[in-house]
């Protein structure tokens, strides 16, 4: 059995378990991309699947070209017995959340830390893109203050002290207003920072379940009968309210006769949808594997009105 690592609480820093669905005969591609973009480690792969270990954070696995969805992984083991009665079944599904909740307690953790850190992250970007443009308008009225100075002085030389007691003044009322500016920002982000950790919390937790199944469990359950069941479990073990139409957090399972899979959509929108392609033609993940397969280095420039990089 394969679980999500790191202690819970610890973030990215031990480095956390992912898993990317792929296109048929893309795992290669997937492979390359996760050990040169993302430094991961441990890096194996399943037909449709490319399991591996990595410290990046959100802004480095939304990059991925060569993925169509990337998941936090809580389990990866062998696939339930299907030659059982469909009694026995229901309890190895009860099994995957019953044998094993510190897996998905860690799992949990590292999820609610990667959306926190990343939501500080974008909070102190807007927040340096706010400075800089406050920084850049008081330079603006600096500068016209001192032109319109110096033509005082060319005109009116008999004023210089007078001007020059009231620019101080407004400088200084500009520093206070600067601070108590500042320091209002930051009281607003530490509280949106201690919300969006209370809206996580895992007694508000709401969540819903999706499924795949094939192969024999596919003929003896049908995907809602699986979600129904590991809903239930969920709900039994850890408390969480289902929620179908806008969850929190949406657990993933993927039942076979080659391995059962649990993870964590990371995203809600797939990777493969490039937010900056109106209009695409050819899929993006295989429009990159092309690419790639060409060996097109940086800087170069390439005619591909049909692949949407």
């Amino acid at each position: 059995m394969s679980e999500v690592r790191g202690e819970p609480g610890s973030g990215t820093e031990a480095g956390a378990r992912f898993f990317c669905t792929a296109g048929r005969g893309l795992e290669p591609f997937l492979m390359r991309e996760v050990r040169a973009r993302l430094a991961a480690t441990e890096v194996e792969y399943i037909s449709g699947k490319v399991f591996f270990t990595t410290c990046s954070d959100l802004n480095m696995l939304k990059k991925l070209k060569s993925a169509e969805r990337l998941f936090l992984l809580i389990k990866k083991q062998f696939p339930l017995i299907s030659s059982v009665s469909k009694g026995k079944l229901l309890n190895e599904m009860q099994r995957l959340i019953n044998e094993d909740p510190g897996s998905w307690l860690n799992a949990i953790s590292i999820w609610k830390n990667l959306l926190e850190l990343d939501a500080k992250k974008e909070k102190l970007s807007q927040r340096d893109d706010n400075q800089l443009k406050r920084k850049v308008g008081e330079n603006e009225i600096i500068i016209a203050k001192k032109l319109k100075i110096e033509q005082m002085q060319k005109i009116e030389e008999n004023r210089d002290c007078q001007l020059e007691k009231q620019i101080e003044e407004e400088t200084l009322e500009q520093r206070d207003f600067t601070t108590k500016s500042e320091n209002f920002q930051e009281e607003e982000f530490q509280n949106d920072i201690e919300k969006a950790i209370d809206t996580h919390n895992q007694k508000d937790l709401t969540f819903r379940v999706s499924c795949r199944c094939s192969g024999t469990i596919g003929k003896a359950f049908t995907a809602q009968e699986v979600g129904r069941v590991i809903g239930i479990a969920i709900i039994k073990h850890f408390g969480w309210k289902a929620d179908l139409r806008n969850p929190k957090l949406e657990i993933f399972i993927h039942l076979n006769d080659v391995y059962s899979v649990v993870g964590i959509p990371v995203f809600r929108v797939p990777l493969a949808s490039r937010a900056y392609i109106k209009t695409a033609g050819l899929r993006s993940t295989i429009a990159w594997a092309m690419a790639s397969l060409a060996d097109i280095k940086w800087g170069t420039f390439l005619l591909a009105p049909s692949c949407p990089f």
